[in-house]
């Protein structure tokens, strides 16, 4: 779509730390992918507001059931579209704490009106990190921009996009997953 390819971006896959959350015995790509999978079912009850939002956003549908997979592992993980113990919202958790995005709750937790705001703001974080780096690939720039939509432009600080997220493999198991999405019908 019109950021990067998600295909040609490179990528280490899930840590160990969050391979366990299926209690995997490896980790990496073969880990991403297998969660992905165990995600797909779930999945697929959004793909047509996923792919919608996509389009409207230009924004690769696989890109966005890969955040919608580490995030609430396709609504399986929340509490009443709750999540992050009640500072995140939806299947994409959008952060409505002053100290982290401090964003509001917009639409039912598994609506079109919430994948599109949070698909707002990773569009957003892309285009910070594009600016911050210019000098970068487009595919450096993207993942980059999908570190920042987990912990903000201010901890992409090198190429290392990953030293500071969730686990220290936000990205590269996003993009793992993605691409997994990418070639399993999203």
């Amino acid at each position: 779509m019109g950021y990067a390819d998600i295909m040609r971006v490179p990528t280490t896959g899930a840590s160990w730390k969050t391979s366990q959350q299926d209690s995997l015995g490896y980790s990496g790509v073969k880990a991403s992918h297998t969660m992905a999978q165990t995600d797909q079912a779930r999945m697929g009850q959004y793909r047509s507001i996923i792919v919608s939002v996509g389009n409207e956003t230009d924004i690769d549908p696989a890109l966005i059931a890969g955040i919608i997979s580490r995030e609430s592992r396709a609504g399986n993980a929340l509490v009443n579209g709750w999540g992050d113990s009640g500072r995140a919202w939806g299947l994409m958790q959008v952060d409505i704490t002053s100290t982290g995005g401090g964003h509001s709750a917009q639409g039912a937790w598994d609506s079109k009106e919430h994948i599109k705001q949070a698909t707002g703001i990773l569009v957003y974080f892309i285009g910070r990190i594009s600016q911050k780096f210019p000098g970068w690939s487009r595919e450096e720039q993207l993942k980059g921009g999908i570190a920042a939509y987990n912990m903000g432009d201010g901890n992409v600080v090198s190429k290392n996009v990953d030293e500071r997220t969730t686990g220290g493999d936000y990205s590269n198991d996003v993009v793992a997953r993605a691409q997994w999405y990418k070639n399993n019908g999203f």
